[in-house]
């Protein structure tokens, strides 16, 4: 009985705590979800964007024009499915999502509350597409096609000189995870056409990530490639230390992990990615309308590399690239 009783006061004082950090609706004051499938500082770098594009359109806290509730499942699927479920009660004016899990757990859990995705695929690519051949009604925002993976995976062969005849590359990528499976079969795809040998295996979670890095550099490999998937956001560092002390060069599609020290990438730019987003969703709440809106193309991406990792393996980059200094 005592059980019981105290498990139901834990959630009690697990709404009130909830309710007082949520900011209240207001009349003529929109208020806008955005939620994190999980902590990490390459991506925060999209919400600061999505944020950024709303008080540039007039939407903004310290101004007391919007209200933003955010949220942050920290990994877990169900605390993220719990976050979209408040959302829903709240009657938030729209949600916007941060990665993949976080937009699809949106989609699938609110029907009618408009969604503003970024740092998400696009909707093809997370079989998200209806029979009818459209997606979500109210699915919004910016999405990425993967298109770029084959520049910044050939930069590969361009800068690093093979150890044996045959350039051989690793990486890892989520299974669970439909971006990181297209990119990993897009890349398998590429480097059948260019002779170069890749070294993929698979992991479910971050925590397994230095067992399996350390695997891929048991086989020799000349370069990792850092594919664009959660789980190798989450477990960067990891993956950075592991190669960088057994000499072996970090390549990525994502500007944000060039800054986090690899070496060079043509891909996304996160805050422009979630700034794009944000303009989307301040059109929204200004014409109340969804007529002209659609996922958009991602339309950032740059080339760049981070100077102290090219000194540390004797890179140099023409000035189409831009230097990045890294964020530590």
């Amino acid at each position: 009985m005592f059980r019981k009783r105290y498990a139901f006061i834990v959630i009690l004082l697990s709404g009130f705590i909830i309710a007082c950090q949520s900011p209240e609706k207001q009349d003529g004051v929109p208020v806008v979800g955005f939620v994190e499938a999980f902590e990490d500082a390459t991506i925060a770098q999209a919400r600061q964007g999505f944020m950024d594009a709303l008080a540039d359109s007039g939407y903004s806290e310290a101004d007391g024009t919007v209200a933003i509730i955010h949220r942050n499942a920290q990994g877990d699927a169900a605390t993220l499915n719990q976050i979209i479920s408040y959302f829903n009660s709240r009657a938030v004016d729209l949600i916007g999502t941060s990665t993949t899990l976080a937009t699809i757990a949106a989609v699938q859990r609110s029907e009618d509350i408009p969604i503003f995705q970024t740092v998400t695929a696009m909707p093809s690519i997370l079989g998200l597409i209806a029979a009818d051949g459209d997606a979500p009604d109210n699915l919004f925002g910016t999405g990425e096609n993967l298109d770029y993976i084959d520049t910044s995976f050939t930069l590969i062969a361009q800068m690093v000189k093979p150890k044996g005849a045959q350039l051989t590359v690793g990486m890892i990528y989520n299974q669970s995870e439909p971006q990181s499976l297209e990119a990993y079969e897009q890349i398998a795809a590429l480097a059948d056409s260019t002779n170069t040998l890749l070294v993929a295996l698979p992991l479910n979670s971050s925590a397994e990530a230095q067992l399996v890095v350390r695997s891929l550099l048991s086989k020799n490999i000349d370069a990792f490639f850092a594919n664009p998937d959660n789980t190798v956001f989450a477990a960067f560092e990891t993956i950075l230390k592991n190669c960088n002390d057994r000499g072996v060069p970090v390549f990525t599609s994502e500007s944000g992990l060039v800054a986090r020290g690899a070496v060079a990438a043509f891909g996304a730019d996160i805050y422009h990615w979630g700034y794009q987003s944000g303009t989307q969703a301040a059109g929204y709440l200004s014409s109340r309308s969804t007529d002209s809106l659609q996922v958009e193309m991602l339309h950032v991406r740059k080339r760049v590399y981070n100077a102290e990792a090219a000194k540390r393996f004797g890179f140099e980059f023409p000035d189409t690239f831009e230097e990045i200094t890294s964020s530590d």
